[in-house]
């Protein structure tokens, strides 16, 4: 044992001095930066969302598409496996901004639906078709508790100035209103029209900036490139800001146009994955689910559906020049999923050396399942559809696809290939169309990064989640002098603290969600599941799944477990009820044949219309061919 003389003693107390100092000065920051964080300035919030994107696309869930920055997010961050939106686009996005069901907030049904039976849905709330004021969107109630807000990029929830962004709460933005276009801002069907666009573009204009509509043609980038572009325009924002503008949180929202068709990529990128699809999508399927299960992303034994394929013709059935085509396409999907990881890297960076991305909350999302619809007969003008304008006004040989004037899509079997395990694609009520990924990172509330959690959640968790970071309350019953709902959807607060413990669950095993669009319907509580598919997407009967076996819904339990299945649509009728649906599939059916029957009266009469004249003009020669040779030509 040392002797305890007066230097021993000397060193040992400054070593416990110097000890205490430090340890009391990384106590001091680490309290300094958490008040600094909670008091002085409120969390920042970015909404990143991809359009149409498939749930194994990324390669943080499984996907061989280069996208390094948002593996660096689910590395810092957490990825969740059982996050849901809505089975297509605007209803989604409806959600996202209301944090209720979209029957609640407007998108009851699709507004390109709509428009073909406007009877059907006139007077009806929550089927207005764009994102009503019986809600309070999220950029309203941030733009109220003093945050900046700003959006770049797809809307899809108002084709007029009242309900664009700028009326729902971004200051600044740039949008683009409709649900889809090209991709390098290359629209010649549009060009010279003089009725207005049905179907897809239809309006008073395509784009708004900071609350006024501008001119696509003469307003826009001469380089434009969706993701790129908007991307530019979301960076310029957050770089102009005043002094004052700087001192608030900000809310950015930048929903990409990409990977929605038409598929368009700049041919740079697009030759990175030259090759890289030509043994099909059966053969990608595969890769897939074999990387999922080594990530942890799904069971091992998981039994994943029948590849998604809508009768078309399998792979192996399909000539060299049809392959070749169809693998093309899939390279510049490819292309577009990978450009926008490059523009989130962009923003990352930025945010980086402003030193506001630790205290940013960030949400990557995608908006529905993967898109596997044969799009041929879908309408975009009056009488025209798009096979139509793309015989009209597009190259798509193999060289030209995925420039600016080829317009494709890549099918349900690509589609199936990106959905796997689960069944269907986007616009379905099975898991293909509604398990979405969705990664999140904000350090302040993760403990720790690169995990995944398997919790139920759903896309109107959203907003309570934003809310409860902000430490703001939701302002329903009054906000802005109306009437507004309360959330449906639940903070993930426990989730994003207590990321290892896989047992933490937001949504109770007597929670009900729902999901309906026009008849195609399910409902989940717990991990039970019954859904509905009118046909030709489905047998036209109700279905029961146990999800906690049976991830692909290959097993349906309907007829062996009658009990559970009367249980769900019990729960069914209440979600009906509360969200004040009604039973719009049989009438809008109804009303689309009479639509077509008196379309085909019309273009019926319209025929036998020429077919008279003509033969009135005929009888009129032949009279006066005989006249001319009888000599007697004009005399009566």
């Amino acid at each position: 044992m040392w002797p305890l003389t007066r230097r021993v003693v000397l060193r040992c107390s400054i070593l416990s001095i110097f000890v205490i100092s430090v340890l009391s000065a990384w106590i001091y920051d680490r309290c300094a930066r958490s008040a600094t964080m909670s008091k002085e300035k409120p969390p920042n919030v970015l909404i990143i969302v991809a359009d149409d994107l498939g749930f194994s696309d990324t390669s943080p869930y499984g996907g061989e598409i280069d996208t390094p920055n948002l593996q660096k997010l689910a590395d810092e961050g957490i990825r969740m496996t059982g996050f849901h939106t809505a089975a297509s686009c605007s209803p989604t996005r409806a959600m996202l901004l209301s944090g209720t069901d979209s029957h609640i907030a407007g998108l009851g049904c699709m507004a390109e639906k709509i428009r073909k039976a406007p009877q059907i849905f006139k007077g009806k709330p929550g089927y207005e078709g764009y994102l009503n004021y019986r809600v309070a969107a999220l950029g309203e109630i941030l733009q109220d508790a003093g945050y900046f807000t700003l959006m770049s990029g797809k809307w899809h929830l108002g084709l007029e100035k009242s309900l664009g962004p700028h009326a729902r709460g971004f200051t600044k933005e740039l949008s683009f209103l409709p649900g889809g276009g090209n991709h390098f801002n290359h629209e010649p069907q549009l060009y010279g029209l003089e009725e207005k666009p049905t179907a897809i573009f239809k309006g008073n204009g395509l784009w708004m900036k900071d609350g006024d509509f501008i001119n696509g043609s003469t307003d826009l980038p001469k380089d434009f490139y969706s993701s790129n572009t908007f991307t530019d325009h979301f960076l310029d924002i957050l770089k102009e800001r005043s002094a004052n503008e700087r001192s608030q949180p900000f809310f950015g929202y930048l929903p990409f146009t990409a990977p929605h068709w038409p598929l368009q990529a700049p041919q740079e990128v697009i030759r990175k994955y030259r090759g890289r699809y030509d043994d099909g999508p059966v053969a990608l399927r595969d890769r897939r689910l074999k990387s999922l299960i080594e990530k942890g992303l799904v069971p091992p034994d998981v039994h994943p559906a029948p590849l998604h394929t809508l009768k078309t013709k399998p792979w192996t059935a399909l000539s060299e020049e049809e392959k070749r085509v169809s693998s093309r396409a899939m390279e510049v999907y490819a292309a577009m999923v990978d450009l926008i990881d490059v523009n989130i890297g962009r923003v990352r960076t930025y945010l980086e050396e402003t030193r506001e991305l630790d205290n940013t909350l960030i949400v990557f999302m995608s908006d529905n399942g993967a898109e596997g619809q044969l799009l041929e007969a879908l309408p975009v003008l009056a009488g025209y559809t798009v096979k139509d304008i793309v015989k009209r006004y597009y190259d798509n040989s193999l060289d030209n696809i995925g420039n600016y004037n080829s317009f494709v899509w890549y099918g349900p079997q690509w589609a199936g290939a990106a959905t796997a395990p689960s069944r269907g694609a986007k616009s379905h009520s099975t898991e293909g169309g509604i398990h979405c990924p969705c990664i999140v990172r904000y350090p302040p509330a993760l403990r720790q990064g690169g995990i995944i959690t398997g919790a139920f959640t759903t896309v109107m968790d959203i907003v309570p989640t934003v809310l409860d970071f902000a430490g703001l309350k939701h302002p329903s019953p009054i906000f802005r002098g109306r009437e507004v709902v309360p959330v449906r959807g639940k903070s993930w607060r426990p989730i994003l603290e207590h990321p290892e413990d896989q047992s933490v669950q937001i949504y109770k095993d007597m929670d009900i969600v729902g999901w309906e669009q026009l008849g195609i319907a399910a409902v989940r509580v717990g991990d039970w599941k019954a859904l509905f598919l009118p046909p030709p997407k489905g047998p036209g009967r109700w279905e029961l799944y146990d999800l906690s076996k049976d991830l692909g819904e290959i097993h349906d339990l309907a007829e062996s477990r009658p009990e559970k299945l009367k249980e769900m649509l019990q729960h069914y009728e209440t979600y009906f009820q509360e969200t004040g649906m009604f039973d719009s599939f049989t009438t809008y059916q109804e009303a689309l044949k009479r639509r077509r029957a008196e379309r085909k009266e019309v273009a019926s009469n319209r025929n036998v219309s020429y077919a008279s004249t003509l033969w009135q003009g005929i009888s009129f020669l032949q009279e006066r061919l005989v006249n001319i040779l009888k000599g007697n030509w004009g005399e009566e």
